[in-house]
C-alpha cells in the first residue's frame, strides 16, 4: 500500500517550513503521511505557483492531501480537481479577492474544511463564509489575524481530527 501523502502550500509572504507548517507535519507524520512543502518563494504570480505544486503532485505515487494558505490555500484548491486530492484543509484561503473573483477556483470533490481568523484583515472572513457555503466545506473560525499564528494549536487539533476522518 502507498503511504499517504500530505503537501503544504505557504501564502504569499510564508514559508515552506514555517511555524504553522513545521507544527502541522508533526500531526501528519503521527497519522502514517509521507510530508512535503512546496517552496513558493520568489513566485508571486499565482498561476506559477499552480503551475509548480501541479507539476510537483504529478510526481507523488498517491492522491494528495492539500493544505495551503492564503495563496498558498488558493493554489491547493486550483490544483485539488487534476490531481484528484483526498482532502483540502485551508487557511484563511485567498477566495474571492476584489478584482480577482472569477479565479476562485472550484475544489476536488472531496472533503475540506477552512480555518480562518474574525480578525483576518487581509482576506475577510466573509470570503471563507461564502465558500464554505457554496462548497458545503467544514468552517472554523477563531479569534485571530490573517497569519492565524494565535491559533496554532486549534489548527493542529482540527488538522487531526480532519485527518482521523478521513481514515
Amino acid at each position: 500500500m502507498t503511504q499517504p501523502i500530505i503537501i503544504f502550500s505557504h501564502g504569499q509572504d510564508g514559508e515552506p517550513w514555517g511555524g504553522k507548517i513545521v507544527a502541522m507535519a508533526e500531526v501528519a507524520r503521527a497519522h502514517g503521511y509521507l510530508v512535503e512543502s512546496v517552496d513558493y518563494r520568489g513566485m508571486a504570480d499565482p498561476q506559477a505557483r499552480v503551475d509548480k505544486l501541479l507539476a510537483f503532485c504529478r510526481t507523488q505515487n498517491a492522491a494528495p492531501v492539500l493544505v495551503g494558505s492564503s495563496m498558498g490555500g488558493h493554489v491547493a484548491t486550483a490544483v485539488s480537481r487534476a490531481v484528484g486530492a483526498r482532502g483540502l484543509f485551508l487557511l484563511a484561503p485567498a477566495f474571492y479577492m476584489p478584482g480577482y473573483e472569477q479565479y476562485t477556483p472550484q475544489p476536488a470533490a472531496c472533503p475540506i474544511s477552512i480555518v480562518h481568523g474574525w480578525r483576518d484583515d487581509i482576506v475577510p472572513v466573509e470570503n471563507s463564509i461564502r465558500y464554505a457555503r457554496e462548497y458545503r466545506a467544514g468552517l472554523i473560525l477563531v479569534d485571530d489575524e490573517h497569519r492565524l499564528t494565535d491559533s496554532i494549536g486549534d489548527i493542529t487539533h482540527h488538522l487531526r481530527l480532519f485527518l482521523t476522518r478521513l481514515a
